[in-house]
């Protein structure tokens, strides 16, 4: 039982961190910065000049120069981007302004929450060829990949959270220049340079604004190298704590080469690993067309998200679903495709450990018992197919919509779908193909040719022609497992389909930790305690239900509450800080206990010889029928 709970543990933490990135940005200008007019480029490049000036009061400066206005020109702040989540990036913009190209204002109409429109007279036009600029300035101090921050520390920028773009020109020319950067920080930024670099600070170009707000940005004191894998170069940029850059370069080459080998291509000339290390900078990682932000706590959970983000480089960023194409910032993207664009990427993050040695057997076994035990503690799990979860993931800003009785999570469903695919694969074909061939195929059919895969229905046309090829005689019911499973409700027969790979599954009952009440947020985002355990401790030493929390160990309130709880034990002392009736106060209590399912994998010890093949090949990346060697 100690084993298996340690299982429960080791994937509970990793279950956490996905669930941050699900889980899936920009910033402002300093007024009457510049004369732009003689630096601006030519041709139809729209330009973003973003001021740091003050890091203090955690506000960007934006100016936005417009060339070849014909007439009034509307723009618009994404709602969202990097979390799918409308987030209305808009409310925090102040001080909105728009003028010609001879510095005199122009009339600014707000026609919704993210949407400007710019009044050009034509008069305005005729002196100033055609361009106009927009400045104003945006707050943001949220850290974390999925979020945009200015501070005295340092800046970290998903431009789509700060950069406004003109809805029919969005495909044109950009280029971006920051300004004011402090004297001993430095960029870093997957875009070549571009542009006239005033006085010193650096600008960067890209074809157009989705390209530009695919790139994040680091501007602070960092350290940086890089290393060369699949003949390709590899950067990696570091703010936070140090770590041992010599582990750090083996650990990521080896998860570069491993996966563009599996992907047989490497799709990008240079790609970032832009690293934030320490417990001040959230966590979680975010994809990017050619590199990935990524915040962890300590260099221990960097093997984990940084496998899955770079998996992100074919999956969901070029093997893409086309009910995520193409790109509407302004509302939600409804796909029911994440479960395999979030959830086998994290089948494969977990593969490419155990492959490249990163893990060892145990520690992927234990991973595998965890997303089962997080599968099966979740009531939800009997009416919400992994389709349905994707398409409800623009409810997981709710927190109690994250609760097991209402909802599964398309990644830790989706790895496990994952799994199961690729051993039925194997088994269909006796090992001969394997959903390592499914990605492959796609990345050749939908990726290097530049187009989108029709979500589930194509997935499953691409598993049922790789084992068709394998064994046209392969008696495999995909068809079934996709309306069973992927768009349907069934339970998962974990039993039956890991003995096809010669493992056991374990059930083991266990007391974990019960917090004694739920949280509910009110309108304004505030934690309110909730469904409180009148019998509980926490009840007991005073707790009330609406009471508004504070804090919780001295820490903002987790955003995944239930997960929080699981990484605990019985017993353990918890501090909660209450608002009530305008005071707030603190309060100690210990963790209740309940009766929790622990599941757990093992390998059986007598496996058959086919049994034995499908594992070793699992385990190793590889296909081989009976007479390949072991």
């Amino acid at each position: 039982m100690r084993q298996v709970a340690r299982a429960a543990e080791f994937a509970l933490a990793r279950l956490a961190r996905r669930t941050v990135m699900a889980w899936r940005p920009i910033p402002a200008l300093v007024l009457g910065l510049l004369a732009l007019a003689s630096a601006a480029p030519a041709g139809a490049t729209i330009r973003y000049d973003v001021s740091l000036a003050h890091p203090a009061q955690h506000q960007f400066h934006v100016a936005m120069t417009i060339p070849g206005v014909k007439g009034s020109v509307v723009v618009q702040m994404p709602a969202w981007n990097a979390l799918y989540q409308i987030r209305d990036f808009a409310y925090r913009v102040s001080d909105f302004r728009a003028t010609d190209a001879a510095r005199n204002a122009l009339a600014v109409r707000r026609l919704d929450k993210q949407t400007w429109r710019v009044e050009v007279p034509v008069g305005a036009l005729a002196g100033g060829q055609g361009e106009i600029r927009i400045e104003y300035a945006s707050f943001w101090d949220d850290p974390g990949p999925f979020g945009t921050q200015l501070s005295d520390e340092h800046a970290f920028l998903n431009l789509a959270m700060v950069l406004c773009y003109i809805p029919e020109r969005r495909g044109e020319d950009t280029l971006v220049h920051f300004g004011d950067i402090p004297r001993d920080w430095r960029v870093a930024i997957e875009l070549p340079r571009g542009g006239a670099e005033l006085g010193g600070d650096p600008a960067y170009q890209a074809p157009n604004y989705d390209a530009l707000v695919d790139a994040p940005v680091e501007i602070g004191r960092f350290d940086e190298w890089s290393f060369a894998a699949a003949g390709r170069q590899i950067r990696i940029v570091l703010h936070g704590e140090s770590v041992d850059h010599a582990a750090l370069t083996r650990m990521l080459s080896e998860i570069v080469s491993y996966e563009t080998r599996l992907m047989g291509d490497a799709p990008f000339a240079e790609y970032m690993f832009l690293l934030h290390v320490g417990p001040n900078y959230g966590g979680g990682g975010m994809e990017h067309a050619n590199g990935t932000a990524i915040s962890v706590g300590s260099f221990a959970t960097l093997a984990d998200v940084s496998a899955h983000e770079f998996f992100h480089l074919w999956n969901v960023k070029r093997i893409r679903p086309q009910s995520l194409e193409p790109v509407d910032y302004t509302r939600e993207m409804w796909t029911p495709a994440l479960w395999f664009a979030e959830g086998v990427t994290s089948t494969y993050a977990a593969y490419t450990l155990v492959r490249t040695g990163i893990w060892n057997h145990t520690q992927f076994l234990a991973d595998l018992g965890a997303q089962i035990t997080e599968l099966e503690s979740r009531p939800a799990r009997a009416w919400q197919s992994a389709e349905e979860s994707s398409l409800d993931t623009w409810f997981d800003k709710y927190p109690l919509y994250d609760r097991g009785d209402f909802s599964v999570s398309y990644y830790n469903k989706g790895q496990l779908l994952g799994l199961a695919l690729d051993i039925l694969i194997r088994d269909a074909t006796d090992n001969r193909a394997s959903l390592d061939d499914v990605l492959l195929r796609m990345n050749q059919q939908y990726a290097q040719r530049g187009r989108f895969y029709a979500d589930s229905a194509a997935i499953e046309a691409a598993v049922e022609e790789v084992v068709r090829a394998a064994n046209p005689g392969a008696a495999g019911d995909f068809a079934g497992f996709f309306k069973r499973y992927v768009s349907g409700t069934e339970e998962m027969p974990f039993t039956d389909l890991l003995s096809h790979a010669g493992f056991a599954l374990k059930r083991e009952g266990e007391k974990r930790a019960a917090l004694g009440f739920a949280v509910e947020r009110d309108s304004a985002g505030t934690p309110l305690v909730a469904d409180l355990d009148l019998s509980s401790a926490p009840a007991q030493v005073g707790l009330r239900e609406g009471d508004a929390i504070v804090s919780l160990n001295g820490a903002e309130m987790p955003r995944n509450l239930e997960r929080w709880v699981r990484g605990r034990s019985p017993g353990e002392m918890v501090r909660v800080r209450i608002r009530r009736d305008g005071r707030e106060s603190e309060m100690a209590f210990a963790l209740g206990q309940e009766a929790a399912q622990i599941y757990g994998v093992e390998e059986m010890p007598r496996p058959s010889e086919r049994q034995l093949r499908i594992r070793n090949s699992l385990f190793q990346g590889t296909n081989g029928g009976p007479a390949a060697p072991r």
